[in-house]
């Protein structure tokens, strides 16, 4: 764990499963025999160059991309991409994306409850009082009754994440969170995540945000030329890289 992380331990069973992933688009192939695991309660960021696929394993994760090759587990569960399964794993994986994707004509809670209700079942009541918790986490219980349009693009981005999590999720992914917003609204953001990392959150995140990385990150997997060009904690992969993929990206980023 990095020294400035302040999260509980890593735990040993595997949440994330991802055995020689390989992932094409026509003749072009974007990951290419990737092998990773996420454990219990960790914290794994993805950085590399753009083009690198980062988000697109994120998606392979989800169910949103399909594989080429390869095995995806998730909770002990192997992707199959049959609809039933799809809807399995999906209800075990928090997504929140770039752009915010709320639903524009539905209040903030109704946003956080339409899917609890249609998914998990829950009656009004419960998906209510889950929505109500969350929105509390995360710094806008007073925001409820308002539509996303009447919000800053960090407010939707943190009603995004308090939707992700109203399904009670095993792990959440988190694909450039704050990439859509203006430089004065991301910290609020990283505010949340950090907040759900100390809880003991399992999540992946794909950032740019090489603050977040170093003091949030258990490890940091560097994704270059289709696939892991270095891992490890983050002091490891952001001070002392041992591949030159790794010095070179590195070394544009600082001079970027």
């Amino acid at each position: 764990m990095s020294d400035n992380a302040t999260h509980p331990p890593v735990g040993e069973e595997v949440i994330v499963h991802m055995e020689n992933i390989v992932k094409r688009f026509g003749r072009t192939t974007v990951l290419d025999g990737i092998d990773l695991d996420v454990h219990q309660g960790e914290v794994v960021t993805l950085i590399g160059p753009s083009g690198a696929g980062k988000s697109t394993l994120l998606r392979c994760v989800n169910g949103l991309e399909r594989i080429s090759d390869g095995r995806i587990e998730v909770d002990g569960q192997r992707l199959s991409y049959s609809e039933a399964d799809i809807n399995r794993l999906r209800a075990h994986i928090g997504m929140v994306f770039q752009q915010f994707n709320l639903f524009p004509h539905m209040t903030v809670m109704e946003n956080i409850m339409v899917a609890q209700r249609e998914v998990l079942g829950r009656s009004a009541d419960e998906a209510r009082e889950r929505g109500e918790t969350l929105l509390e986490r995360v710094g806008l219980a007073h925001k409820a009754k308002a539509y996303p349009g009447n919000l800053s693009g960090g407010q939707q981005q943190r009603v995004a994440i308090a939707r992700a999590l109203a399904m009670d999720p095993t792990v959440m992914l988190f694909d450039e969170p704050t990439s859509a917003l203006d430089p004065e609204l991301v910290g609020e953001v990283l505010d949340v995540m950090r907040t759900l990392a100390d809880e003991g959150m399992t999540m992946m995140v794909v950032t740019h945000e090489m603050r977040f990385a170093r003091n949030v990150a258990d490890r940091i997997v560097l994704l270059a030329d289709g696939g892991i060009a270095e891992q490890g904690p983050p002091e490891q992969v952001l001070d002392s890289p041992s591949s030159e993929r790794g010095r070179t990206f590195l070394e544009e980023l600082l001079n970027h």
